[in-house]
């Protein structure tokens, strides 16, 4: 197997694919060089309109209906004090009203206007009205912003009034269309080169997280430089693990082998042992062998690698209690819908084993049952026992660690159940967690359903 997965790293590292810096170096120098020509062409489209300062002669020039004076186009005559205002986005407009105007938000009456446009008129103040969005006293050659001028003749009210400027002009709906473009147009080649990106490192994520010691490594996915010798960095991580694993097997084997024989003369010795003294050892033999061949298979578990095949869960569930039920232990199965996975059927039943008898040991009988969400199944083992310490929860999955505090196999086991329902589950790509339920004890197998 590390021969195996070594020369598939190699032959990763062979074929080198681009940098995975190509692709991004290029996007941003596309995105600036697309950002800078928008700017260029928003800049020199032209500012956005405004209303320029119209000189207070203009206005009453206007209120008379006499049209624009002639500076208004050129320069002053000379002698005047009035300064040359240029002309706004068009010329001033009156109107007449019935009532007398009113301020609009944001203007305030504005006395120093209202006298110099009364005199400007050659009329009486009182007939004359001026509002602007800031009055004082000082004498202002020209207005700019919201303000409101008004002459009274017979018939009603003369009105000048500034432009009101729109909240969108046309330049503010081209710049904003031409930003949404650049949006758009970048967005579809930053979400491509994005997915591809991080495609294979999803990809690559998931293929390391489920891959265990003893569980075939997935193919691994190509794309970049550097995702390239990623992969091959997780080839060779695994095959080391591998390495390892069966290197642990092979000590604990040997281990287990060296032991048999003294425990065999142990065995023979205590023959001659009264009665009650040679019961207690033979029963201290037994769990020592118990536990040799419980850690042996244990690692084994973890380390070996088997063919998974599409496996229907509700016909192996039935065939498990179905056997348990037979050997009198009080399982119960509830039927659910057809769920089918992939895996190995003989460590399932194992997985599924450990946690039934773990529930009849504690919780007196088994109630098994499953359903399906989200593209898993849903395995439950619940019992009728007193329940579990949530804080202990996960310390219960450990080797060696028992729900009973004493060291009595007879209600205690070796404590490595849990821990082999967990590496199966796991090796399998789901997980098993321990929980309270309404009366007792819930154990939860989740496993992805095949594809």
């Amino acid at each position: 197997m590390s021969s195996a997965a070594d020369r598939r790293g190699n032959g990763r590292g062979n074929r080198r694919g681009a940098s995975i810096a190509r692709p991004i170096f290029l996007l941003v120098i596309v995105s600036v060089l697309l950002a800078t020509a928008i700017s260029f062409v928003v800049t020199f489209s032209g500012p956005p309109p405004f209303d320029f300062p119209h000189s207070l002669r203009s206005i009453a020039t206007t209120l008379k209906g006499e049209g624009p004076p002639p500076f208004d186009h050129g320069r002053p005559p000379s002698g005047d004090k009035v300064p040359f205002i240029g002309p706004g986005p068009g010329p001033l407009q009156r109107r007449h009203e019935q009532a007398a105007p009113t301020a609009r938000s944001g203007e305030v009456a504005d006395p120093a206007a209202r006298r110099r446009l009364a005199a400007e008129l050659g009329a009486s103040s009182a007939d004359v009205l001026a509002f602007t969005e800031t009055a004082d006293k000082m004498e202002r050659d020209a207005f700019v912003g919201s303000y409101t001028f008004a002459w009274r003749d017979g018939t009603g009210w003369w009105v000048v009034r500034s432009q009101v400027a729109p909240y969108l002009t046309r330049w503010h709906v081209r710049t904003l269309l031409a930003m949404l473009a650049a949006i758009l147009l970048l967005s579809f080649p930053a979400w491509r080169i994005a997915r591809a990106l991080t495609r294979p490192l999803r990809l690559l994520a998931a293929a390391a997280d489920q891959a265990g010691t003893g569980a075939a490594l997935p193919v691994l996915p190509g794309g970049s430089r550097e995702v390239r010798d990623l992969a091959r960095a997780v080839t060779t991580m695994h095959a080391r693990l591998a390495h390892h694993a069966e290197a642990r097997t092979a000590m604990l084997a040997g281990i287990a082998h060296d032991l048999g024989t003294p425990l065999s003369r142990l065995a023979f010795r205590v023959e001659q042992l009264p009665e009650d003294a040679r019961a207690r050892a033979a029963a201290d033999i037994e769990e020592m062998r118990a536990m040799i061949a419980a850690t042996l298979a244990f690692t084994r578990d973890d380390a070996v690698q088997t063919e998974a095949s599409r496996l229907d869960l509700a016909s192996l569930l039935d065939s498990l209690v179905q056997d348990m039920a037979d050997a009198g232990q009080p399982v119960t199965l509830i039927p659910g819908p057809r769920a089918v996975v992939r895996g190995d059927s003989a460590a399932l039943r194992r997985l599924f084993s450990n946690l039934i008898d773990n529930a009849v040991r504690y919780g007196e009988r088994a109630t098994i049952g499953w359903g399906m969400d989200d593209g898993n199944v849903n395995v439950w083992i619940a019992d009728d026992g007193p329940g579990i310490d949530p804080a202990q929860a996960e310390r219960l999955f450990q080797p060696f660690v028992r729900g009973d505090p004493s060291r009595n196999r007879a209600t205690g086991g070796t404590g490595l159940g849990l821990a082999i329902a967990r590496s199966i589950a796991t090796r399998h790509g789901g997980a098993a967690t321990l929980e309270n339920g309404a009366a007792g004890a819930v154990a939860r197998v989740v496993l992805p359903l095949a594809g």
